[in-house]
């Protein structure tokens, strides 16, 4: 089965999983948004809202999925708003006619603000909670966040790509070789612990507080991969920001400013993993369909243009924290 083979799992195919673990939908299946996957919600006989998730083929192990679970559920177990899949017959993961799934519960909220302080404080506690919980052990099936993955391996699909017009191609290799030597130079010195991986706003639902969702990327890395994509603006909005975060995070787990300096390598590293998982899944039928632009020449400029800007922006000083929060 190819990792983008998803054209067998239609609903009959996703009511027989289902109801092999016991579980009998008396509504409609509604996809929600996700690509990597197939998620689809929806009320059970019993009136529990769920959620199912199919893991596209081929991408993580069974074992690297299984530590994926058991993360999610040590962090609930802490009390922590982890939503973790549920154990139905001793099993998080199931399988199916090839496929692999588990079963969540749904919940719900609106997105997070990034720019509201309040609620900035309240992630800062919660992510310092999550990290006191996730550096006493590490992962050991999950990869890291590693230059090879993001940097290299990324660079080499793109160079592999015939999505990028041919009259762009100079002129955006010319761009990303710099960005790629100078994000890998300055990806160093760090203590990697297990991580969310992936926590942006669209990752943390917020009602009365935050619930964290999604933790199919979570690996091995530093701590502030689950910081900085909460931060934006410009600088001084960025500092305080960070201030806000740093000092709630502090309150349960200590933060090594250092980590302060890999802002920027992230932010590069995640630019090109971005265009690279474009290109790898570009035979899924879904991707084409979501993201008709990947494939037009105005992208490829602006993106040329977005590098640019990362180049200066790794050789800006790191972000420093005032005296007041974090590690001066």
């Amino acid at each position: 089965m190819s990792d983008f083979a998803f054209s067998g799992l239609g609903p009959g195919m996703i009511l027989d999983a289902l109801e092999h673990c016991g579980i009998f939908p008396e509504s409609g299946l509604l996809p929600l948004n996700s690509y990597e996957n197939r998620v689809y919600q929806f009320v059970a006989d019993d009136g529990r809202r769920l959620v199912v998730k199919f893991y596209r083929p081929l991408r993580w192990s069974d074992a690297q999925i299984n530590e994926e679970h058991q993360f999610a559920r040590e962090l609930a177990d802490a009390d922590i708003p982890v939503v973790a899949p549920l154990e139905i017959d001793g099993a998080m993961l199931h399988h199916w006619q090839g496929y692999r799934f588990a079963v969540f519960v749904s919940v719900g909220g609106r997105q997070f603000e990034n720019d509201n302080l309040d609620q900035l404080e309240w992630m800062g506690r919660f992510i310092g909670r999550i990290h006191r919980v996730a550096q006493s052990r590490p992962f050991s099936e999950r990869p890291s966040i590693t230059t090879a993955d993001f940097l290299d391996a990324s660079r080499g699909t793109l160079e592999d790509s015939q999505l990028i017009p041919d009259q762009l191609k100079t002129a955006f290799f010319a761009i990303l070789d710099p960005v790629i030597d100078c994000a890998r130079a300055q990806y160093t010195d760090y203590r990697p612990i297990r991580l969310h991986g992936d926590c942006h706003p669209g990752n943390i639902l917020w009602r009365d507080g935050p619930t964290f969702v999604d933790l199919d990327d979570c690996r091995m890395g530093p701590a502030i991969q689950d910081l900085w994509m909460m931060i934006s603006g410009d600088r001084q909005q960025q500092l305080l920001q960070l201030d806000t975060l740093l000092e709630a995070y502090e309150e349960f787990q200590p933060f090594d400013s250092r980590e302060l300096a890999l802002i920027e390598p992230l932010r590069a590293m995640r630019m090109v993993h971005y265009m690279a998982w474009l290109s790898r899944r570009w035979e899924d039928p879904a991707f084409p369909r979501a993201f008709p632009w990947f494939a037009e020449d105005k992208y490829w400029e602006n993106q040329i243009l977005a590098l640019k800007e990362q180049r200066s922006a790794l050789d800006e000083p790191p972000l420093s924290l005032s005296p007041q929060g974090g590690n001066w």
